[in-house]
């Protein structure tokens, strides 16, 4: 099963690709995660990411696609992964269609955690208070999601079009949202 999660910041998708990694026995594929450990690694495309990050620019889509290529050739993919993070805009979904239908492994499905704005809110306010982070405010957490949700449409979209979308409520218990997650794929599973 190759699924992708998509969902704001505070919907639970790091969560839930965690048990779903389990359940479906495929590696979970954090492209945060994914950077963190090829720079460490002093990879070519690592050392190249680091001193991109060091200018204090973003690295490109490019290269992270390239992580990704590298991390797709890995044997524990052979089954599948959970993308968590990304794609995060158009241009890296279209990539990201294009090389996985050019090493055969076509996305099977992505599930859209649905959570409301003024939930997304109050979790990330009160993660932030637990974890003693001050840049979390009601206020910022609000312009972060409207950036999400300005860039992330278009990617819901383009999996709307291709047929790969389900939406999920994203509220209730971890066990509640799981399994409305295991009972959308389903239907993808059986086909895959």
């Amino acid at each position: 099963m190759r699924l992708v999660l998509l969902g704001a910041p505070g919907s639970g998708k790091g969560t839930q690709a965690t048990r779903l990694k389990d359940h479906l026995d495929v590696p979970h594929i954090s492209t945060g995660d994914l950077l963190r450990a090829e720079v460490a690694a002093g990879s070519k495309l690592g050392l190249e990411a680091k001193e991109i990050m060091a200018r204090g620019e973003l690295v490109s889509d490019a290269i992270l696609l390239g992580m990704l290529e590298d991390r797709f050739s890995r044997a524990d993919t052979a089954n599948g992964f959970i993308l968590d993070g990304y794609p995060r805009n158009l241009a890296q979904a279209d990539a990201l269609d294009a090389l996985l239908k050019r090493i055969g492994q076509p996305m099977d499905a992505a599930v859209q955690l649905d959570v409301a704005t003024d939930l997304l809110v109050d979790r990330i306010a009160g993660r932030a208070q637990a974890e003693g982070r001050a840049d979390d405010n009601p206020e910022s957490v609000r312009k972060r999601l409207d950036v999400y949700n300005e860039q992330t449409a278009p990617v819901v979209e383009f999996f709307r079009q291709h047929g790969q979308l389900t939406v999920v409520d994203g509220v209730g218990s971890m066990d509640e949202v799981f399994t409305r997650i295991i009972e959308a794929i389903e239907p993808a599973r059986a086909v895959g």
